[in-house]
């Protein structure tokens, strides 16, 4: 527990890095888009990101292997950084504070320290294996985390990043079981929803398409909160494709409402 507390510790490092240049760069876009939008200075913002973390890691990690969305998987080992630059970068270009640089360590197969930055939002969660989950501005105004005590879905808050990935995944049908059978929906959106899932304010979260860095941050630090993450099957995995996130009560009750097509748009 000790090498992953020192992991996670750099792994703050390594944000800090990040943040200093995502945000420089939010800062500087032209946010009003008048026809739709240009992602361009949005794929050098998460290049120069992932780049800088790169060079960090290089420096201070050689031996580690990174894989980031933006370059793929470089060096060798069982040991493997993960690294969104900017998850939600469709936010990013419209001036929508809510995205965030993910940082996860893979050892082998398992996500053992995780840390979400989001510096728009003034806020970071993270989580190292046996260490349990927290949120706050820096390691020293932290508070810990724990998912939800809700235990029937009719009393759920359920939160998702869109109803079109549904709709293409052809699973349309188990989104809107889920919708109609909880209190209530709200579209947070991609790691805010599963970090509120996480803190207790949501119950389940899901989205239909996901990578393995959009989720391997995110995975240590929800089962370190109490909760369960796992793909739409139920493997509870960070390279399934798609995720579901819920306080731990309720995810049999979530994995089948979203297999279900009862309500199958035709």
């Amino acid at each position: 527990m000790g090498d992953y507390d020192d992991d996670l510790r750099f792994a703050h490092v390594l944000a800090d890095a990040a943040d200093d240049i995502s945000t420089r760069r939010f800062r500087a876009l032209d946010l009003r888009v008048e026809t739709k939008p240009d992602l361009t200075p949005v794929s050098d913002a998460d290049k120069a990101t992932e780049d800088a973390i790169r060079n960090i890691l290089r420096r201070s990690r050689p031996r580690d292997a990174v894989l980031g969305e933006e370059t793929g998987r470089t060096g060798r080992g069982p040991r493997c950084w993960v690294v969104d630059p900017i998850d939600a970068t469709m936010n990013y270009v419209r001036g929508v504070p809510v995205w965030a640089t993910l940082i996860g360590l893979m050892d082998g197969d398992e996500v053992v320290a995780g840390v979400v930055s989001a510096p728009a939002l003034g806020k970071r969660w993270w989580a190292s294996a046996g260490g349990g989950a927290w949120t706050g501005r820096s390691l020293a105004k932290a508070s810990r985390m724990k998912t939800s005590g809700v235990t029937k879905l009719s009393d759920a808050s359920f939160s998702y990043s869109g109803v079109g990935g549904w709709a293409q995944a052809g699973r349309l049908g188990g989104f809107l079981s889920l919708a109609q059978s909880v209190w209530r929906t709200r579209a947070f959106g991609d790691f805010w929803s599963h970090m509120l899932v996480a803190e207790g304010a949501v119950d389940i979260s899901a989205e239909p398409e996901v990578s393995l860095w959009d989720l391997a941050a995110l995975q240590v630090i929800v089962q370190e909160a109490g909760g369960k993450l796992t793909d739409l099957s139920g493997v509870a995995t960070p390279d399934g494709g798609s995720v579901v996130c819920t306080n731990g009560h309720l995810h049999e009750e979530a994995l089948a409402a979203l297999a279900s097509a009862d309500a199958e748009a035709s």
